[in-house]
């Protein structure tokens, strides 16, 4: 069966996943082991496949970085301000999770280093990660339950 291919006079975005996973007053990033910001601290994440359900990406892009599969994931909003990603027009729509215990996770994929942060002793992060971090804590999700 040949797709038909539809053409609009509107430019469309890339479309990403991020993941806000946290522990115990802590919250998982990966270090970026590729430009852009490459060295530097992010959430892990990255780019949906076609055809792919956004939770089902928000989970691969989880598991590739740090080896970790949450129990649960909700949406916590999409972020698409201009210049967000230097690589061009990038929409995330960002999930979170909290997960119990001890949880370690592993580098892979393309993350040099996964670990914990305490959520009040962040280092610089990349893109606009600082602002969703900033808004999942204006949400309360953050909160130790």
């Amino acid at each position: 069966m040949t797709r038909p291919v539809y053409t609009y006079p509107y430019p469309r975005p890339a479309l990403t996943v991020d993941i806000v996973l946290l522990r115990a007053g802590k919250i998982l990033l990966i270090q970026r082991n590729h430009p852009p910001f490459a060295g530097h601290w992010a959430l892990p994440g990255g780019f949906v496949d076609e055809n792919e359900p956004l939770e089902a990406a928000a989970r691969r892009e989880l598991c590739e970085e740090t080896g970790l599969q949450p129990p649960e994931l909700q949406q916590l909003g999409a972020f698409g301000d201009p210049g967000r990603d230097p690589r061009g027009w990038t929409v995330s729509v960002v999930f979170w999770a909290r997960v119990e215990g001890d949880v370690t996770p592993h580098a892979g994929d393309d993350a040099a280093a996964a670990r914990w942060w305490p959520l009040d002793d962040l280092p610089p992060l990349a893109f606009d990660h600082a602002d969703i971090v900033r808004q999942a804590i204006d949400r309360g999700i953050t909160a130790q339950k």
